[in-house]
């Protein structure tokens, strides 16, 4: 079974260079170069410092945005690549001046891996919007802030491997009793479904609001279950009738089916906000008459062709059309601290190294189970 590459005469080739003094060989899974499947590779990884933490690797979520990079959909994949945003495991080793975790540990690491630190925007725990350059992403990014040891010319490499060193800054702390394998995708589904939610005041409690999820797939119904847990009213949008059974049993207490006109009128102007978790190219137009004066639509799916939507779907009720990417150290650790505190977790399915190749076929095909799929990492490697 083949990986559906695009782009095939854009891309970056990134050789890993011989293993330098302050670096160690790791065993990874990965995609060596574009047109090929997946396979065990050797990466390097940076030695630990006086502030980092290294952990070995127990578990990693699968996200669709890894699908996109590895096959290169926006044309920008460096070669080789090894994927993975959704890592949980157990501390090895840390250095000198870490103080948050101990050897023994929990601890996970989402999309975020390094940052300037010092920018407006890191002061105020949103390290993925750093105004100096970006944040720097869990893999396919050059080391560009200067946290991240070993060899400065190299890329990132992601969770399918066996051990990871990061900054303590970038560590998500996790209880003793967290189930792992579960937990791997609140670092990525969790904090895209709540960073959003808190910025537009649905964490605070203080008032109720309507919240449309548009896109039933893994990180929908994540979106669903996080917001029904807030005590919000949480309405399922779909392109049809088909998961209206899963989004009820996740806790919507509506649904629409967008191929419905009937269903489509009985929540017309009524939402304070809709998530929008759809990766596919569409027209987010007929979403814009669901809201209500002053809703918004946030747009959180990584779609690589320009929406398209009509000027007057927003002037007159004063909407708005947003986006949103992940979320802050902060804001991480708040979603993760409820979710486990809730139990409130992703329906996963675990695979080894075997299935990965059917699995990224089937993401860039659709979702259709909903569910996240997590790569056991001592299973695989």
């Amino acid at each position: 079974m083949s990986l559906p590459f695009n782009n095939l005469e854009v891309f970056i080739s990134a050789p890993v260079p011989p293993c330098q003094d302050d670096e160690y060989e790791e065993a990874a899974l990965g995609v060596a170069n574009i047109g090929e499947n997946f396979s065990k590779i050797t990466i390097n990884r940076p030695k630990v410092g006086d502030n980092d933490v290294k952990f070995d690797v127990k578990f990693c979520g699968m996200c669709h945005t890894d699908v996109h990079m590895v096959c290169n959909d926006f044309a920008s994949t460096m070669y080789p690549i090894v994927p993975g945003h959704e890592l949980v495991g157990v501390v090895s080793e840390v250095g000198s001046n870490v103080t948050r975790v101990k050897v023994g540990s929990l601890v996970a690491v989402g999309c975020t891996i390094d940052s300037c630190m010092e920018c407006d925007m890191c002061d105020a725990g949103e390290e993925n919007y750093c105004r100096k350059g970006g944040h720097t992403h869990t893999y396919n990014s050059k080391k560009t802030h200067g946290h991240i040891g070993g060899n400065q010319e190299t890329q990132n490499f992601g969770g399918y491997s066996k051990s990871e060193v990061v900054h303590e800054r970038f560590i998500v702390t996790l209880p003793d009793n967290t189930p792992l394998a579960k937990a791997a995708p609140l670092v990525c589904a969790g904090i895209t479904m709540w960073d959003p939610l808190r910025h537009w005041g649905a964490t605070k409690g203080d008032k109720k609001m309507k919240i449309g999820v548009a896109g039933i797939g893994g990180l929908g119904t994540m979106g669903i279950k996080i917001a029904a847990a807030l005590g919000h009213e949480v309405v399922a949008i779909s392109r049809n009738d088909k998961k209206k059974d899963i989004a009820e049993e996740k806790g919507a207490h509506h649904y629409i089916d967008m191929s419905d006109t009937k269903s489509i009128n009985e929540h017309n102007d009524s939402m304070d906000l809709i998530l929008n978790t759809i990766c596919a190219p569409h027209s987010v137009s007929k979403y814009l008459g669901l809201l209500r004066t002053n809703g918004t639509l946030v747009q959180l799916g990584a779609v690589a062709t320009p929406l398209d939507f009509v000027n007057f779907s927003l002037l007159p009720q004063r909407k708005s059309i947003a986006g949103s990417m992940v979320g802050g150290l902060k804001s991480l650790q708040e979603c993760v601290d409820f979710c486990v505190e809730k139990e409130i977790y992703p329906d996963i399915e675990i695979i080894d190294s075997g299935k990965v190749d059917e699995v990224y076929v089937k993401l860039a095909e659709g979702n259709s189970s909903a569910v996240r799929y997590v790569l056991d990492i001592e299973a695989s490697l």
